[in-house]
This record gives structure tokens, C-alpha cells and sequence, in this order.
């Protein structure tokens, strides 16, 4: 399998358990706020964007900064035809510290179909602030066509899997390690090319973000009268996937009917491609 499709495939599997977009390298960071012109053809950030044009000053993070959640208990997702069990060890295999793991289970794959999981050990949220920083950038030209980044989830340790479809089984625990860089350390009785596992004394894995646009039928009602005041967040709605619905492969099934709605992505020749930009937008950052 491509990579290109198998990110693609685990995007738009845990997007649709979750409703949240999920970050295929998750220890490349997703910025709170940044802006994307272009991203996500295969599942994958291309760009997170730069700096303002036409003299607008850059919007630092002072003056928004994110809010930021307590800590979680983990967060597993198993999407549909994923079945999780507890995990039973044969004591002869000896596993170091396994009566002391944060996590342990072993999840059964439906044969025949592709299933996906995410696993977050104790996950934080940071996200905009509700009712401040989407009205100001409402009224922004520029971010007509912006996807803008509302929350992340970052954790010190994490597990994403895409399944072959072969049925298979796989088993996974968290233990301790003693290592003051990295205090845990996942078990795996699998080194299968689509696993993929991280572990940190600091919360610098981002596997799952949210995305919004503003809403095009805003902007088609009030297309000959002034942008009105934005009335809360609302304004702003969930992102579409920018690919058609995929097979098992992760390739696109395409459909003869068109697009009825724009949300910054446009079609051409079957293909459903971002927008490109001539300059960059601006983008908050967390110090």
C-alpha cells in the first residue's frame, strides 16, 4: 500500500469515528491557529502558512493565546470492524514491568477491510478561545478560502495502526522504563510497517487536530450587501475531506455527480485538489 494512500485511508477512517482530523507523523506539530492553503490531499500537512500580506500585522500569540485543557485519561480509537480485548501474557514471556502498564490490550482486525487505531496516553487539549480569535479573523478577505486549526491533542506518548486486511491481531502495552527522557515505553508484539509508536517525558506528539472553514453559504447570501458582524463561532463550520470516498486501498471511488457545495477546495478532471495561494497568510504559534 502507497504510502500516500495508507495516510489518506487512516485520515479519513479516525475523521470519521471522531470527527477530528488525525496527524499521520505525529511528531511533526500541528500549530494552534495555523492556517493551511494547502494540506491534506493524501493525509498529509504540506504547508502550514507564514506571514500576512498588504501591511496587516502579524497576530502574535499574546493576543490570543490557546486554552488549555486538563489532562485526559487515555484516549483509544478503534474504528469500525476493530474489536479491543484484554490482553493475556503467557508469564514465560516476561515482559519488563507489564503489571505495571498504563496501557494494555490486544485489538482484532475484521478480515477483508481496513481498520484503523489511535491511542493517546493521557492526551491535553489547547484550543481558541471560545467567542474571541474565529470573530476577528471572520471579516479577514484573505481567509476565504483558509482552513484554520481550532484544537489540538498533544500527548507524551501515542500508537497509530492501519490494518492489511489480512484479519490479524495485534497486542500493545505501555510500560514503565525508568528513563528520565522517556519514563515509559510501548510493547508491541508486531513490528508491522503501518505501526507506528512514540513515547516522551514532554507532551510533543500531536496526533489529532480540528479543522474549520467558514461557511460558504454566509458568504454566497451576503455577496452584494457588507460582511455583517460575526455572531460567535458559529460562522465557522466543520472541514470536508478534500478526496472522494476512498476503497479499502485508500484510492479514490469517483463519483459522476457534482460538487453542490464549495468549501475551498475545487474539482477538476475527478480530482479534488486544494486551493493554491499566491502569498502566505498569517499564523498564531505557541511559544
Amino acid at each position: 500500500m502507497a504510502r500516500g494512500n495508507a495516510a489518506r485511508k487512516f485520515v479519513d477512517l479516525i475523521r470519521q469515528s471522531t470527527a477530528k482530523w488525525a496527524n499521520w507523523d505525529p511528531p511533526i506539530p500541528i500549530q494552534y491557529a495555523a492556517r493551511f492553503s494547502s494540506v491534506l490531499r493524501y493525509g498529509l500537512i504540506i504547508s502550514q502558512i507564514g506571514l500576512p500580506g498588504q501591511g496587516r500585522r502579524e497576530t502574535e500569540a499574546s493576543d490570543f493565546p490557546a486554552e488549555t485543557g486538563a489532562v485526559e485519561d487515555d484516549f483509544i480509537v478503534c474504528t469500525m470492524g476493530v474489536r479491543q480485548n484484554d490482553l493475556k501474557v503467557d508469564g514465560e514471556i516476561g515482559i519488563p514491568g507489564f503489571g505495571q502498564a498504563s496501557i494494555k490490550g490486544e485489538w482484532q482486525f475484521q478480515r477483508g477491510k481496513r481498520g484503523a487505531l489511535l491511542i493517546m496516553h493521557n492526551p491535553r487539549q489547547e484550543y481558541v478561545p471560545r467567542g474571541k480569535i474565529l470573530e476577528a479573523l471572520y471579516k479577514v478577505p484573505e481567509l476565504k478560502d483558509m482552513h484554520i486549526v481550532n484544537c489540538i491533542f498533544k500527548c507524551p506518548a501515542y500508537t497509530i495502526y492501519l490494518s492489511d486486511k489480512s484479519g490479524e491481531k495485534i497486542s500493545l502495552a505501555l510500560t514503565p522504563s525508568g528513563s528520565p527522557n522517556e519514563p515509559q515505553q510501548w510493547w508491541s508484539d508486531t513490528n508491522a510497517s503501518l505501526l507506528r509508536k512514540g513515547q516522551h517525558k514532554d507532551y510533543m506528539f500531536t496526533p489529532l487536530y480540528g479543522l474549520k472553514r467558514k461557511l460558504p453559504l454566509i458568504r454566497r447570501l451576503m455577496r452584494d450587501s457588507p460582511i455583517p458582524d460575526p455572531e460567535g463561532d458559529d460562522f465557522w463550520a466543520d472541514v470536508h475531506v478534500p478526496w472522494e470516498p476512498l476503497n479499502e486501498d485508500g484510492n479514490e471511488e469517483y463519483s459522476s455527480e457534482d460538487d453542490s457545495e464549495d468549501d475551498g477546495w475545487t474539482a477538476n478532471r475527478g480530482e479534488r485538489r486544494p486551493i493554491a495561494h499566491d502569498r502566505p497568510l498569517f499564523s498564531i504559534i505557541l511559544s
